[in-house]
């Protein structure tokens, strides 16, 4: 499918969406769909499969996929198949899958690859529209408050630049209060228009409302709903924990979620969340609504834990 100067969560090193909540990068993987195809990596010899890798060989191989900065990959170490899986879009090269093996060096057996159709990005344009003075469009995510002040809880590469925002009917909403992306992907919007709500659900586009009670971190299976402006709501399950996206020109984001949950440009920022708990923010990913791909998410709970900020 930034958040600037955030708290440097994860290791070191995208614009607007969502419904009083949120900007989104999205991409959609559908359970099912665009099942990952496993490349056969160049180069790989039998001596690498000698012995399972350890902690410091994933640790380097993942170190390795990072310092070759290719735009349209995501990856994580998985644990159970002692392997690092890397994500590539339909953008990324088998020469470039090659030089990412070459500095794995003695570590590149230890590197899983994937394909994911159409291009990883993030996506512009609770799950209501709201638009940015900077002239896109993305989706709120959830209404949080610190003390008495009140905010809209969305994607970082929705508030980049720090942009006004209002609502889908012209209504100022606020400022942006702050903004961290890259390295996370999550901003906080300040309510000043006293006339506005800010009430602690998400809208489920079918004339109905889900009220969000708290939040938590995701876990592997999860079954877990997204809200977004540009497809509405939409169902799957989580597929993966601490991703590391690549977007491109240096935009890499860190310890996301992965699901099959669609999305679309606009949908960023959006709500993503299991029953009543709040899980995360739309990122972004590949694919779309109609064919299926995959989509990323920043952890809400970080998001709040960061500032101490709590959900109405």
């Amino acid at each position: 499918m930034r958040i600037k100067h955030a708290p440097r969560r994860r290791s070191p090193a995208s614009r607007a969406d969502s419904a009083v909540v949120g900007r989104l990068r999205t991409l959609a993987l559908i359970s099912g769909l665009a099942a990952a195809i496993t490349l056969t990596a160049p180069g790989t010899a039998a001596a690498d499969q000698d012995r399972p890798p350890s902690a410091a060989d994933l640790k380097a191989a993942s170190d390795a996929v990072l310092a070759a900065d290719v735009g349209g990959t995501a990856w994580t170490l998985d644990t159970k198949s002692a392997s690092v899986v890397v994500q590539a879009d339909s953008t990324v090269s088998n020469t470039q899958l090659t030089n990412i093996k070459k500095l794995a060096g003695p570590n590149a057996g230890a590197l899983r690859f994937e394909r994911t159709p159409r291009k990883l990005t993030r996506l512009l344009s609770g799950g209501d529209p709201i638009y940015a003075s900077a002239g896109w469009r993305c989706s709120a995510g959830f209404n949080a408050h610190i003390g008495t002040a009140y905010y809209i809880l969305t994607a970082g590469h929705c508030t980049e630049g720090y942009p006004t925002w209002r609502t889908g009917l012209g209504l100022s909403i606020g400022p942006t209060a702050y903004s961290s992306f890259p390295v996370n992907d999550y901003g906080y919007i300040s309510y000043t228009n006293p006339l506005l709500p800010h009430p602690s659900n998400v809208n489920l586009y079918n004339g109905t409302y889900r009220t969000i009670t708290g939040a938590a971190n995701a876990s592997i299976g999860m079954l877990v709903q997204r809200s977004g402006s540009t497809t509405g709501l939409h169902s799957g399950t989580v597929t993966g924990l601490n991703y590391t996206v690549n977007y491109g020109n240096g935009d890499i984001v860190y310890q996301m979620i992965r699901t099959n949950v669609c999305a679309e440009p606009g949908d960023s920022g959006g709500p993503l969340f299991s029953g009543n708990t709040a899980i995360g923010l739309t990122s972004g990913g590949s694919g779309d609504c109609d064919f299926g791909g995959v989509t990323y998410f920043q952890p809400v709970t970080e998001a709040l834990n960061n500032h101490g900020a709590s959900l109405p």
